[in-house]
This record gives C-alpha cells, sequence and structure tokens, in this order.
C-alpha cells in the first residue's frame, strides 16, 4: 500500500496521501488552497549509525536540492580531469553554489589558490594543519539564495 507525496508550490508544503493500490496517475488538489498538486520523487531512509557517528550535525539542506545537486554533480564529476586541480576546485564550487552550503575560510582560500593555477601539494604544505583542524563546511550555515525555504512538510496523511 503505497504513500505519494505531492509538492503545493502557493503553500510551499509537501503532503502524503495513502492509497491502498498503486495509483500512479491521480493528481489531487492541495488540502489547504485547493490548487493542483505536483507529484514529488519520495526520498528512503537509510538506517545505519553515521548520524550518530557524526554528533549529531546536520545541515539544514533541503533534500530534493541536494538530490538534484549530486546527480548534477555526478555528471560532470565524470568529466574531471584529475590532474588538472582547476577542475576539482571548480566541481567543488559548484557544489556549495548548488546547495547553498558555505565553505570555511580555510577551504575558500584553499579553492582559490587551486583556482589561480599553484601548485596542490604546496598548498598542501602550507596550509595542511589548517585543513585538517577546520571543518571545511559550516554546519547549519548555508546561504541563502532569494529563493523559497525549504518546503514544510504536513504530517497528515491524507486518501487519495
Amino acid at each position: 500500500m503505497p504513500i505519494y507525496e505531492f509538492y503545493c508550490t502557493p503553500c510551499n508544503t509537501i503532503f502524503s496521501f495513502f492509497s491502498k493500490t498503486i495509483n500512479t496517475a491521480t493528481i489531487p488538489d492541495c488540502p489547504k488552497c485547493g490548487k493542483a498538486l505536483q507529484r514529488q520523487v519520495s526520498l528512503f531512509a537509510c538506517i545505519d549509525r553515521s548520524r550518530e557517528d557524526s554528533g549529531g550535525e546536520d545541515f539544514p539542506l533541503d533534500e530534493s536540492r541536494l538530490e538534484g545537486a549530486m546527480t548534477r554533480l555526478s555528471s560532470e564529476a565524470e568529466k574531471l580531469n584529475e590532474n588538472d586541480p582547476r577542475q576539482a576546485a571548480r566541481l567543488m564550487r559548484m557544489f556549495s553554489d548548488m546547495t547553498g552550503v558555505k565553505l570555511g575560510d580555510g577551504m575558500q582560500e584553499a579553492l582559490s589558490r587551486l583556482e589561480s593555477g599553484e601548485d596542490p601539494d604546496a598548498i598542501e604544505a602550507e596550509m595542511g594543519d589548517m585543513l585538517q583542524n577546520e571543518d571545511p563546511f559550516l554546519p547549519g550555515q548555508t546561504r541563502s539564495r532569494g529563493k523559497k525555504s525549504a518546503p514544510l512538510r504536513d504530517e497528515t496523511l491524507y486518501d487519495l
């Protein structure tokens, strides 16, 4: 018995609908505003100990935004010339831009130096200790790009 997720743009909310049978054709209206909803690809949970081991620090990311970024970045990574550190730096910047995750000061400096053509080994020799002691990402901080905030999730299970 599947549960389908739908997104309402005006309400910026994801709603869950229960169906007694597989039903990929029905698109319900929003329970709040009555507008037609958009079908969402549902993410699934994977149970492991990584959340416990990470100290509980989670990035406040929109999961669908992160999933889209990872899909686009994987195709970029396939084209990556591993002998060109500028391309690696560009890929890291793309990740930051697509997800809105801020990079730490040390990572920002290292990427700028890679992009300017400096030798990666020289950067590592000079900045290695600082980079090892710094989280490359700033937990809990994302850049706002003028877009809507992450969608709300209505916890009610509606009938399809």
